[in-house]
């Protein structure tokens, strides 16, 4: 796996707070969307580098890791365990508890911890057959991509590990970098020891309408001068449908209303919605007449 400077793609330094990973994220990610880039393989290659730098850096945990291990670092938790193993049984061997041997083709143990530990360190099988010791299963990682409104429905999901099918209900309200655990859907666990763990991220790219600030949402809509200045009503979309909203006459560009409970659903908490601003962006009519022209003097002059 070559080795991926997740730094260098949102363009900050190491030191880089939280909330400037979230600024870089989000300035990118509004520039390089596959909506405002359609058929531009690069771009969608670049978003989709961009998410997975995002995931890792936004994460305090994985960002630790990726500082440690670099590019191993989704396989910082088995080095660690691999070390501690090694330790154990290198204690074992200096104490007699076993003859100790290289691997060797047909062992269990994943090519991760040959890689790790050069194919050796006493992991093998001893001269009275395999070690008594139990191990967990390794983890396995996952991402499910959603889009922002399949991220709003709880609705069911199903995944292949190991040739099993997992079928799980993802709740509504579920964000980005999310991380949620299924005990035992990992791989099979050596010896008798238990299987280890599925992990799945959650990863929901930046959506070309609405802006998600923790449970609330933030969208714009385009208005004419007309209804600016002598009101009127507008159609507003929602992630549930659209709705009628009544403009105030002389509301000005920028100006933001709140629709309270029409923004996302918050987690695992059903019945209950953060909400929707609405930002007016005024639009200046275009292509003008003679006639309407003069009436725009008459106006100024009045």
């Amino acid at each position: 796996m070559a080795y991926i400077d997740y730094y260098k793609i949102l363009g900050v330094d190491k030191s880089a707070t939280q909330d400037d990973i979230k600024k870089a994220y989000r300035k990118l990610a509004r520039k390089l969307h596959p909506d405002l880039n359609p058929d531009d393989k690069e771009s969608e290659k670049k978003f989709k580098e961009l998410n997975e730098a995002n995931e890792v850096l936004s994460n305090p945990e994985n960002r630790a890791k990726y500082d440690k291990y670099g590019e191993n670092w989704k396989h910082g938790e088995e080095y660690e365990k691999a070390q501690q193993q090694q330790r154990q049984y290198q204690q074992q061997n200096y104490n007699g508890g076993y003859s100790g041997a290289d691997f060797g083709e047909g062992e269990d143990f994943s090519d991760f911890f040959q890689n790790m530990f050069g194919g050796s360190g006493g992991f093998g099988k001893s001269s009275r057959g395999r070690a008594s010791g139990k191990f967990k299963g390794q983890d396995v990682q996952a991402e499910l991509t959603l889009n922002l409104k399949d991220a709003a429905v709880t609705h069911p999901q199903t995944f292949e590990i190991n040739g099993k099918k997992v079928r799980i209900t993802i709740p509504a309200g579920v964000y980005d970098g999310q991380k949620i655990k299924l005990k035992g859907h990992g791989n099979p666990g050596a010896n008798g020891g238990p299987n280890g763990d599925l992990y799945i991220t959650f990863n929901i790219p930046v959506d070309p309408n609405f802006e998600r600030v923790g449970d609330d949402l933030k969208t714009k809509v385009a208005i004419d001068l007309y209804t600016a200045v002598l009101g009127g009503d507008v159609k507003v979309n929602t992630l549930d449908g659209s709705v009628n909203l009544k403009v105030k006459p002389e509301t000005q560009s920028g100006m933001t209303v709140r629709l309270k409970g029409k923004g996302f659903p918050v987690y695992k908490k059903e019945g209950e919605h953060g909400d929707l601003f609405v930002t007016y962006e005024v639009k200046l009519p275009t292509n003008l007449t003679d006639k309407q022209k003069d009436l725009f003097e008459q106006l100024k002059n009045s």
